[in-house]
């Protein structure tokens, strides 16, 4: 009974975290450019536009929804059901906010949910909530991550073409969504709110998702709405699938088939990067 409610309220996380999403880069290209050397006058800018408010405050409910999932459900499940969100937010955005979504981008968007179906389905059945850890596994991890976060959001400066920093934007937030979801998950297993307040994940948790909250706001200014948001869901899912594994012990598959279409799939999600058309400047994006 608690697998199949954590399966149902990370189904509606995914809808929530797609529809606002959408809602925060059609309030985001009518903001001044986020300017991360000044973060409270950018949050306020972002906070005084109608439709990125509303963005976040959709956004916040699918957090709520996501951390109940992680409550009742094992992080490889709860990825499993959110790794719909692709195809949910290609629809929504063409459907609802009047995007116009190109057939590669079509192609892009059905290679990356097929790459992540395939994955989640090969991880081996987990029974329990699953949130015990490896205090190392979870330390690695979460520098590590936090590592390729700071590498992506410095992408112009090292050489990567500009035209491609929205997306690496939305990747670098979505890889530090999943530091902040694997941070979560580990405070889920504790005893009680004193117990998490003392938590240094709970420091990581928070840390992670303010540097997440201005790379997506720049990534949606700085690039087109499906490709950036899908580059934020799929590094997520990506991450706290990797997190499941290496953190909180989730089985990888005992056979050679099932790592070998788990290898594909993660070929598929990198190819789906290169085949969808760079992003052109938001601001020519059509909105609602």
């Amino acid at each position: 009974m608690s697998l199949n409610l954590g399966i149902l309220l990370a189904l509606a996380c995914a809808v929530a975290t797609q529809l606002g999403f959408l809602y925060k880069h059609k309030g985001a290209n009518d903001a001044p450019q986020v300017d991360i050397c000044h973060p409270l006058r950018s949050a306020k800018q972002l906070y005084s536009c109608k439709w990125f408010a509303i963005g976040m405050a959709v956004a916040s409910g699918a957090w709520f929804f996501h951390v109940a999932a992680l409550a009742f459900a094992p992080l490889s499940v709860v990825q499993a059901v959110l790794s719909t969100g692709v195809v949910i937010l290609a629809v929504l955005a063409e459907r609802i906010f009047g995007f116009q979504v190109g057939m590669r981008q079509w192609i892009g968007v059905g290679m990356t949910a097929l790459g992540l179906i395939l994955l989640v389905i090969t991880l081996p059945a987990t029974h329990g909530a699953h949130s015990t850890y490896s205090l190392v596994g979870m330390i690695t991890f979460e520098g590590g991550m936090l590592a390729i976060g700071a590498l992506l959001i410095s992408g112009p400066h090292i050489g990567a073409p500009d035209h491609h920093h929205g997306v690496m934007l939305g990747a670098a937030a979505g890889v530090l969504f999943g530091v902040s979801d694997v941070a979560i998950k580990a405070l889920t297993g504790l005893g009680g709110a004193l117990e998490i307040l003392g938590s240094p994940w709970l420091a990581v948790t928070v840390l992670a998702s303010v540097v997440a909250f201005y790379a997506s706001a720049r990534g949606l200014q700085d690039g087109e709405a499906v490709p950036v948001i899908a580059a934020t869901s799929t590094a997520a899912n990506v991450s706290c699938i990797l997190g499941g594994i290496v953190v909180f012990g989730d089985p990888m598959p005992g056979d050679t088939l099932g790592i070998a279409i788990q290898a594909f799939a993660f070929i598929l999600v990198v190819s789906a990067a290169l085949v969808t058309p760079p992003p052109v400047r938001a601001a020519q994006a059509n909105a609602v």
